[in-house]
């Protein structure tokens, strides 16, 4: 199918910590940006073998905040970006964890993932996460929770379903996919929040099945 993608992925500190053996995560941001510079090489390599099984390039593309709150810098990626998937290429995008810190972060993939679908102008936006969508309840304390279909990206509702506190509903939970919807809304881009444990959801997706909930803008 004619469905250009670009692949947001985070997991470079993780993957650094696992291969430089150490048994808990350092809290001194050096060692962390280290592990994040072994780690995004594991990361990298793994994309790329995966998608050469299919004949498609991949390209690195790591982010800082100041690239996008700068117009020059801001308008290269973007002209960067949409070259690259000119060209056929799945560019694979990460926040550059080696130099950022949390005073310049993005805080959180799903916020990056969302200014990358402003910078090119996506037509949709899709998260994976470990729920099957965005509930009328939590779905771990509430066994009647349901799965809401279709929603507006400016119902009140929106906010109050996924606003609650504690677990994954906090920092970088469905809260911060709820915020990331509407920052990708400002461009134009729908949102789809579906579980990444469906069995095959983004070819689902990609052939037109509804998965997980699309908020509309």
């Amino acid at each position: 199918q004619d469905i250009e993608v670009i692949l947001v992925s985070s997991g470079a500190i993780a993957e650094g910590i696992k291969r430089l053996g150490w048994d808990t995560r350092p809290d001194d941001i050096h060692k962390l940006q280290a592990a994040a510079a072994v780690g995004q090489m594991g990361l990298i390599q793994t994309y790329e073998s995966l998608f050469a099984k299919y004949n498609i390039h991949t390209a690195q593309i790591l982010l800082t905040h100041d690239n996008l709150t700068n117009a020059d810098r801001y308008e290269n990626i973007s002209s960067t970006l949409n070259n690259l998937l000119d060209f056929g290429t799945v560019p694979i995008v990460n926040e550059n964890d080696t130099v950022a810190t949390d005073e310049i972060k993005f805080g959180d993939n799903d916020t990056l993932a969302a200014l990358v679908a402003n910078l090119v102008g996506a037509n949709q936006l899709i998260i994976l996460t470990d729920q099957g969508g965005v509930y009328n309840a939590d779905p771990r304390q509430n066994t009647d929770a349901k799965l809401i279909d279709t929603i507006n990206v400016n119902d009140e509702k929106l906010e109050q379903v996924a606003g609650r506190t504690g677990g994954s509903l906090g920092s970088g939970g469905m809260y911060t996919k709820v915020l990331a919807a509407k920052k990708a809304a400002e461009s134009g881009a729908t949102t789809v929040i579906a579980s990444g444990k469906a069995a095959d959801v983004l070819t689902r997706l990609a052939n037109g099945e509804h998965v997980g909930t699309l908020i509309t803008c």
